[in-house]
């Protein structure tokens, strides 16, 4: 299946303002492109490419005093399965993880496991360890919130999230990373494209916040917002929580004033030559209504 991903960020700023995106499909994803999902600019303007840590595609840039329009359109081949699920894959034993992920065991800026560890315990110590205990923290998390665009603030934490019982989809990700990491799971966050393909329509398109679980010997997708396997994820970050993969990180002041996210499958079977041409033109996607600057 091919899905057209992309997106259109107005940004307004009154002095010369130097961001770091995080903008770009993640440098594991292999899936064939028609286009480039480099981030670009309106006006043209130097723009710099790093790997990051975690391998995240990162793009820093100065951005001059007023308007700038930041845009990335293209369209990626995906085998249209979903989520990949193990219902037997087990949970490993601390001493026997990789080395690698046991940065993802301990609390972070977000993910506050640490102040959680009493209430996982409670919550999930007699749960069967294993892919069973990560859905079971998939459940509650899912119940446990209510989503809403207005729950989110930059400084809520996983705890904060559960005693509030609100949340974005980023709290989503934090609270079941941070009951994970818990119980003795790693867990790091994620975030990207998903569309509502084989699902109902949600509303205007946004990018989207998950998480991956580390089980029987690899990495899992989870995401307690929508708890079920989904088709057509296209991943643009990772790392230990939302403040490594920040959307955007500005060293100056600027306001948010235009933000279009499109992810929609493509019909039928096209050829190459119709891919491109369908690239000609930016989509007509339904912006999110932004909060009024104060």
């Amino acid at each position: 299946m091919f899905i057209r991903i992309g997106f259109e960020i107005t940004l307004d700023s009154s002095a010369d303002t130097v961001l770091v995106l995080a903008l770009t499909p993640h440098a594991s994803v292999s899936a064939r492109t028609i286009g480039s999902g480099a981030v670009r600019a309106e006006p043209d303007l130097p723009l710099e490419t790093f790997r990051d840590s975690f391998d995240n595609l990162r793009t820093r840039l100065r951005a001059p005093a007023g308007e700038l329009k930041l845009w990335s359109d293209c369209i990626v081949e995906l085998d249209g399965a979903p989520d990949p699920f193990d219902w037997t894959a087990r949970q490993h034993d601390v001493g026997d993880l990789p080395p690698e992920t046991l940065q993802f065991l301990t609390a972070s800026r977000y993910c506050d496991s640490d102040t959680l560890a009493p209430v996982a315990l409670e919550l999930f110590g007699t749960t069967p360890p294993g892919w069973a205990r990560v859905q079971a923290i998939c459940n509650h998390v899912h119940n446990h919130l209510t989503f809403g665009y207005g729950f989110g603030r930059p400084s809520k934490t996983a705890s904060d999230a559960q005693r509030e019982k609100t949340g974005v989809c980023r709290d989503f990700a934090h609270l079941a990373i941070a009951f994970c990491r818990a119980m003795n799971i790693p867990a790091r966050y994620a975030s990207g494209y998903l569309g509502d393909i084989g699902v109902p329509c949600s509303g205007p398109g946004d990018f989207c916040a998950w998480f991956e679980a580390y089980l029987g010997g690899r990495w899992y997708t989870f995401d307690a917002r929508y708890n079920t396997p989904r088709i057509g994820r296209v991943l643009m970050v990772r790392g230990r929580d939302a403040a490594d993969g920040a959307m955007i990180t500005s060293f100056g002041g600027y306001r948010l004033t235009g933000f279009r996210v499109w992810t929609d499958e493509v019909p039928g079977t096209p050829d190459d030559a119709t891919l491109h041409e369908m690239l000609e033109t930016r989509p007509e996607a339904e912006a999110l209504t932004l909060a009024p600057s104060g």
